[in-house]
């Protein structure tokens, strides 16, 4: 088995497994944020977070892969 077949297997299964956990926590909960209050579903709250791990994990990923040049234009 090649190594993207086994990432994309592992990426589906972890993907079922954070559906099922969102979809089983339906209950409201109060997140206080800075200055704000906010009542939400829980579910609502943990595909949030999911998704902000997932796009923080994409820009390291991609940074520490040396894919994007940080380096300043010479002039």
């Amino acid at each position: 088995m090649t190594t993207w077949k086994i990432r994309l297997i592992t990426a589906a299964v972890l993907a079922i497994l954070a559906a099922i956990w969102i979809l089983q926590n339906g209950d409201s909960v109060q997140v206080k944020f800075l200055f704000a209050r906010i009542t939400m579903p829980q579910s609502a709250m943990l595909s949030i977070t999911l998704l902000i791990g997932t796009v923080v994990g994409i820009f390291l990923a991609l940074g520490l892969s040396g894919k994007w040049n940080l380096k300043k234009p010479k002039l």
